[in-house]
């Protein structure tokens, strides 16, 4: 199964975007999302930028996922 994550678009170069979550640097195309610009946040599936998504919703989700990991409990109610 795959899932698709939210990273960082840290630069462009034509379709192809450096982008990074977690400490890792990877490629995405971004054949489906010229829109996006380098600060953008994106939503990367199999490769691809698929949708630009607001930074608090990255914090949100990386807060999650760290409480399913084990981490304390700081995520109360989603607004």
């Amino acid at each position: 199964m795959c899932l698709a994550f939210p990273a960082k678009v840290l630069q462009i170069d034509g379709d192809l975007a450096t982008v990074e979550h977690s400490g890792v640097k990877r490629s995405a195309s971004l054949m489906l999302l010229p829109e996006a610009h380098v600060g953008d946040y994106v939503l990367i599936h199999a490769g691809f930028a698929m949708q630009v998504v607001d930074e608090r919703e990255v914090q949100l989700r990386d807060a999650l996922v760290a409480e399913m990991n084990g981490a304390p409990r700081t995520v109360e109610r989603l607004v």
